[in-house]
C-alpha cells in the first residue's frame, strides 16, 4: 500500500464540481463500470466533505484510518472529512458516490441533518450492508437527487435537501438498527457532544478542565457522567483521539517524530514520545516499524 514521503503531508481532495450542475456544496455521480476519481483515492488522503459511497458492485480492499474493508455488494460506505482514506488498486466502480460538505450542512435548511446518527457516527462505524428492500429504496431516492441536481435553479437547494434528508433518516435508522440500541438520553448527549468537542479542539487541548469549560459545566461533573456513559475516564478520549492521529500519521506519513509532536500540540519530542508509549506500550519509532512490515 502507498505510504507518503516524508516531504508530503496528507493532501485533503474538495469534491469534484460538475459545472454543468452548478453545485459546489454537494456532489452526485452514478457510475456504470468506469473507474471514477481513481488518481485520488490510491494515496493516502483525507476529503473535504463527508462521503457516501453506495456499492452495486466494486470488488477489492480501501481503508479508512487504519481498517481494511473488503467491499461488498449492494452496500454502503461512508467516511467524514477527517479520517483517512486509500484504495489498494482501481477496480471498475456500479454504483453511486455521495458527497456533501459542512458548508452544506451549514445552511440553515439543512442544520437538522448534522445530528443524524449516520452523520454523527457515534459508533465510528464506515460500512452498513444493505437488504434488497434497502437497496430498492436508497436506489429510488439516489435517482431523485441525480435528477435534481442536474436542474439548477432556485428550488435546486430545497429539493437536495428534501431528498437527502428523506435518504439519510433512512439511513440513520438502518446505522442504529446496526451500530446501536436505544434512543440517547441526556448523559449520552453530552457524551456526543464532548467526543465532538475533542474532534474539533484535540490538537490544542489536551485537558478534561478545558473542555468543560467550553461546555460551561464544572470539569467534576463532567468526569462523572462520561466515565459512567463510555466506561471510561474523560481524559482517556482525548488521549485517545491523540492516539488516533499519531497513528495515522505514522502509518501513512513520513513525517518526523518532532513534526508529529508539534502537529499535535507536544511542546516536546520527548513528551510525545513518553505519552504514545504510555498509552500503547510502544515507542512512536517502534509502532511506525512494526505497522509497516505488518502491511507490506
Amino acid at each position: 500500500m502507498y505510504t507518503l514521503s516524508s516531504k508530503q503531508s496528507i493532501p485533503v481532495y474538495a469534491s469534484k464540481r460538475n459545472h454543468a450542475a452548478g453545485n459546489n456544496l454537494f456532489n452526485i455521480v452514478r457510475s456504470d463500470g468506469a473507474l471514477v476519481y481513481e488518481e485520488d483515492l490510491l494515496i493516502p488522503h483525507r476529503k473535504a466533505h463527508y462521503l457516501l459511497v453506495f456499492v452495486k458492485y466494486n470488488p477489492g480492499r480501501h481503508w479508512v484510518d487504519m481498517t481494511a474493508y473488503e467491499r461488498k455488494e449492494t452496500t454502503l460506505y461512508f467516511s467524514a472529512p477527517h479520517q483517512i482514506l486509500v484504495k489498494e488498486a482501481p477496480t471498475p466502480f456500479w454504483g453511486t458516490f455521495l458527497t456533501f460538505t459542512n458548508e452544506f450542512l451549514a445552511l440553515e435548511q439543512n442544520a437538522s441533518l448534522r445530528e443524524l446518527p449516520l452523520i454523527q457516527n457515534p459508533q465510528n462505524g464506515h460500512e452498513l450492508l444493505l437488504t434488497p428492500a434497502d437497496w430498492d429504496f436508497v436506489e429510488e431516492m439516489l435517482s431523485k437527487l441525480d435528477a435534481e441536481y442536474h436542474r439548477p435553479g432556485e428550488w435546486q437547494q430545497r429539493m437536495l435537501t428534501a431528498y437527502l434528508t428523506v435518504l439519510l433518516t433512512y439511513l440513520s435508522r438502518l446505522y442504529t438498527e446496526q451500530y446501536m440500541g436505544a434512543e440517547p438520553s441526556a448523559d449520552k448527549l453530552l457524551l456526543k457532544t464532548y467526543q465532538a468537542k475533542i474532534e474539533a479542539c484535540f490538537r490544542e487541548l489536551h485537558e478534561v478542565g478545558q473542555y468543560a469549560a467550553l461546555l460551561n459545566i464544572s470539569a467534576g461533573h463532567l468526569s462523572e457522567v462520561v466515565k459512567a456513559q463510555s466506561g471510561q475516564p474523560a481524559i482517556k478520549h482525548i488521549h485517545a483521539r491523540l492516539v488516533l492521529e499519531a497513528r495515522r500519521m505514522l502509518f501513512y506519513t513520513h513525517s518526523t517524530l518532532k513534526e508529529i509532536a508539534f502537529d499535535l500540540g507536544f511542546a516536546e519530542t520527548s513528551y510525545f514520545n513518553r505519552f504514545f508509549k504510555r498509552e500503547t506500550g510502544f515507542t512512536p519509532a517502534e509502532y511506525r516499524t512494526s505497522i509497516r512490515k505488518m502491511y507490506q
